[in-house]
């Protein structure tokens, strides 16, 4: 019997057979994985076994007509069990036999095959309709509609104003709210937040020129620029180009006087706030701000909005909810400029130049406007005189909420918001963002109530107000809501200014969702060409363009500040900014100027309807974790250069590098486990989407309080603690060593190898699988 049984199976142990299907890497499931194991340490399900053997007695030496008794057995079991191979083989490749046009299956059904988990045995139970990924992209292009995306930016049209808190913006919200419920959301709910706002007093601002005792009146615009300081002041006038650092610099070793100076800087390149922050730190009293005709075309007589506020939220309470003023301490927010600010036309400007006697402007700083000036003569008693009238006021504004509950996961959401407010008509800036959410709440609304779509996760539609003001409402909303907003919501889709051009893409986003937005523009047709899709239009190495989100992105909170992946992007001119806005020239006529408007809104919105039900269709989480395993080793790269440099400080790189290894590690681990585990178990399958969707969150550097610094993310938010900030000092190792302060850079350093450290702790999952040991 034992020389039989050697015979047979060639004198080696009992194979047993294991399936394994699992998301690729890429996000494809093209096949049912067979892997032959005889190592037995692997445990199935409780209650659904996962591997099967053999129940064999003991060997015995009773003759042949054992041996095929033992034979006879052994095939009734491997008839059973390809009988149950192939019905299981069967109903898996139905719920995956679904094409991409690339001839591999893309995503199993939207639901689930199995029964309760806690069963031993498996039940067909009748559900709603299996709706394939490829349908049901279809099913969201064929209902999107330029029309009605037309009719809803139409209500812009013939206003001049929806300031936040006042009618136009209340009005909209109402608007709004009844436009949810008609659409049948599961829910449609307001949010109210009293917050202090900045405004216009009763008199214009003014800009005046003192010489020889008199004064001219430059200019007296309608425009203002919030959180402004109020009250004159005067100083000498010095131009610094776009008000970069470097620009100052420039001055610095020139030894341009700057102290007690009024600052003229033209837009872009950096936010208003920064530039303001700039002008602060370098002595000045004073800045002013235009737009220059060679960065923003037919603007010689316009003058923008904006905001001095370094942050964002409600710059009175900071770190706190807006919910009622009384219950906070009289605070105020850091980044509160602190010196008078406003904005001026470059009619101004131009005739503030001619005035000025001193150095002509550096090459590279001239602009469109002639006669450009860095500032006066030695011997010149001119000064400029700016006076700010602004008044701080206390406004109700609401955010409107709309929701699309999920089926299996009610408590996990996307979220897809727009601004709705805006200082002038506001078509580009709040128009294009309010018709796409309204226009995406309808269709995505349409598919689940008629076409029986039953999403796994939660949709939720977001309408904000004080958007103007530094993404105050979805600030505050994010504040309201931190300690479990984090836990909950998995991405943020932007949709404000979609739409300032039509020959280019402006794209930022978290790594996390490089992947998924690439394959949605890959699913989009570019409107502006007879064929060919978006991704056509960005390339291959798109993601070398993605730009870092700004202050001025109402993203920007939600990734810094709540560490949430998210997504903004939009069309523009390459090279060329949209000249109107921010300005009472921001009406839906001019914004039609670009060609094919409706079409270019028609397939924005389908991008960001691509990207939030994948987010809800699939098993797992469409958040590419393994890609920040990229992003970390990119810095490393650039750390390499300055190690000898640390350690002739006593100082090493080797634990931040050490951190970067653990992290892969971990990723490699979770892919493992994803991988490896039963993907129909609802249980095993939340615990490891909780640790997929936690990755962003846990680059919030924990050790930094969110009131002093809100925005903690390593890689995106804004202080000391964030990666390039421990590049720049690098830097400074090799250009200006006696100004690197070592203890700070010895903070710095344990700051993100220890975030790194507990990002990769968090990502391997239970407590027991982490290691504090690099």
């Amino acid at each position: 019997s034992h020389d039989c049984l050697s015979t047979q199976f060639g004198g080696e142990p009992m194979l047993y057979t294991r399936f394994s299907i699992a998301r690729q890497t890429d996000g494809d499931n093209s096949h049912v994985e067979m892997k032959l194991s005889a190592d037995d340490e692997e445990g199935g399900e409780i209650g659904r076994p996962e591997h099967l053997h053999a129940s064999m007695p003991p060997p015995q030496r009773s003759g042949k007509n054992l041996c095929f008794l033992i034979i006879a057995a052994l095939l009734l079991l491997l008839i059973g069990f390809l009988i149950g191979y192939l019905s299981y083989r069967g109903r898996m490749q139905k719920a995956s036999r679904c094409l991409d046009g690339s001839g591999k299956c893309e995503m199993t059904p939207t639901t689930s095959y199995l029964a309760d988990d806690d069963e031993t045995e498996e039940e067909e139970v009748p559900g709603p309709p299996v709706f394939y990924w490829p349908q049901l992209r279809d099913l969201l292009s064929n209902k999107l509609s330029a029309s009605h995306l037309e009719d809803s930016l139409r209500q812009r049209a013939n206003q001049y104003s929806f300031e936040a808190g006042q009618s136009g913006d209340e009005g909209t919200a109402s608007y709004i709210h009844d436009q949810f419920t008609s659409f049948l959301l599961d829910e449609v709910w307001n949010d109210e937040h009293y917050i202090k706002l900045q405004v216009k007093g009763s008199s214009n601002n003014k800009v005046s020129i003192l010489e020889d005792g008199e004064e001219e009146i430059l200019e007296s615009p309608d425009a203002y620029v919030a959180y402004s300081k109020s009250g004159p002041v005067a100083g000498k006038p010095v131009y610094v180009n776009y008000g970069l650092k470097s620009d100052f610099q420039k001055l610095q070793k020139l030894d341009v006087p700057l102290n007690g100076t009024i600052i003229i800087f033209r837009a872009g390149k950096i936010t208003l706030a920064e530039k303001v922050a700039n002008a602060k730190e370098a002595g000045a009293v004073g800045a002013l701000m235009y737009l220059d005709p060679s960065d923003y075309k037919n603007t010689d007589a316009l003058v923008p909005f904006g905001h001095a506020h370094l942050g964002t939220g409600d710059p009175f309470t900071p770190g706190f909810p807006s919910f009622n003023h009384t219950q906070f301490p009289p605070v105020e927010s850091s980044g509160l400029p602190r010196i008078a600010v406003q904005t001026i036309s470059s009619q101004a400007v131009a005739k503030l130049f001619r005035k000025m006697d001193g150095e002509q402007c550096l090459p590279e700083w001239k602009g469109g406007v002639i006669g450009c000036k860095v500032m006066l003569s030695s011997t010149s008693k001119m000064t400029v005189k700016l006076s700010v009238n602004n008044v701080v006021v206390d406004r109700k504004i609401l955010n409107i909420f709309g929701a699309i509950k999920g089926f299996e996961e009610p408590d996990r959401y996307v979220v897809i918001g727009a601004q709705r407010d805006s200082w002038g008509p506001g078509a580009a800036k709040a128009g294009v963002g309010t018709a796409m959410l309204l226009e995406l709440a309808r269709v995505i609304s349409d598919i689940v109530k008629y076409d029986g779509y039953k999403p796994r996760r939660s949709i939720i539609f977001a309408s904000w107000s004080a958007g103007e003001y530094g993404a105050v409402g979805a600030t505050e909303w994010l504040e309201g809501y931190s300690a479990t907003l984090h836990a909950k919501a998995f991405t943020y889709i932007n949709l404000d200014a979609a739409v300032l051009g039509f020959n280019h893409m402006k794209i930022s986003a978290s790594p996390l969702l490089y992947t998924l937005l690439e394959k949605a523009l890959k699913g989009v047709k570019d409107p502006t060409k007879v064929s060919g899709s978006l991704y056509d239009r960005v390339g291959a190495d798109w993601v070398k363009t993605v730009v870092p989100l700004g202050l001025d992105n109402a993203a920007f909170p939600f990734l810094a500040y709540a560490g949430i992946p998210v997504v903004s992007f939009g069309f523009c001119n390459k090279d060329e900014e949209y000249p109107f806005l921010g300005t009472t020239q921001d009406t839906v006529e001019n914004l039609k100027m670009n060609d094919k408007l409706y079409a270019l809104m028609r397939a924005a919105a389908e991008v960001a309807g691509q990207i939030a039900l994948r987010l809800t269709h699939d098993h797992e989480l469409f958040l590419d974790f393994e890609r920040y395993d990229e992003e970390l080793l990119a810095f490393q790269e650039k750390f390499l250069p300055y190690d000898r440099d640390v350690r002739a400080l006593g100082l090493t790189l080797k634990w931040l590098f050490f951190a970067r290894g653990d992290f892969r590690r971990a990723t490699d681990a979770l892919r493992r486990d994803i991988t490896n585990s039963d993907r129909e178990n609802r249980i095993v399958r939340r615990a490891l989407n909780d640790r997929i969707m936690k990755v962003e969150y846990d680059f919030l550097s924990p050790y930094l309080s969110p009131k002093e610094v809100p925005f903690r993310h390593i890689f995106f938010g804004k202080g000391s603690h964030t990666l390039q900030s421990l590049l720049e000092n690098l830097q400074l190792l090799t250009t200006s060593r006696d100004s690197v302060d070592v203890n700070m850079l010895k903070e710095q350093l344990a700051l993100a190898t220890w975030t790194i450290k507990g990002a990769a702790n968090a990502l391997v999952g239970d407590i027991w699988d982490t290691d504090n040991e690099f």
